[in-house]
């Protein structure tokens, strides 16, 4: 079952989808169609190896995966993950955008 396809059925069962976790055997079986947003902090320079705070959005059909770090987690840092599922394409990008604010 594709992503998109998922979360209808979840939203159809009233379920808010908004912060929903993916199954574990839906996470990796599908590629995006499409990448609508990638965006690094990486002060450090391209040849650190280790955690920087990031955004991305990603469409699954017609939904949207914004995720990322925050950038106030600090740089190779593990913690602050954020994600947010939506249909608004504007709310995703601006939910990254300000993550990394």
């Amino acid at each position: 079952m594709k992503i998109s396809d998922w979360l209808d059925e979840k939203e159809a069962e009233n379920v808010d989808v908004s912060q929903i976790a993916l199954p574990e055997d839906q996470s990796y079986d599908e590629d995006p169609d499409e990448t609508i947003f990638f965006e690094e902090f990486k002060p450090c320079g391209f040849l650190c190896t280790e955690n920087h705070p990031f955004s991305t959005v990603e469409r699954f059909g017609h939904w949207y995966y914004s995720r990322g770090q925050d950038k106030k987690a600090g740089i190779h840092s593990t913690e602050m993950k954020w994600k947010l599922f939506t249909k608004d394409k504007n709310l995703a990008i601006q939910t990254a955008k300000a993550h990394l604010e």
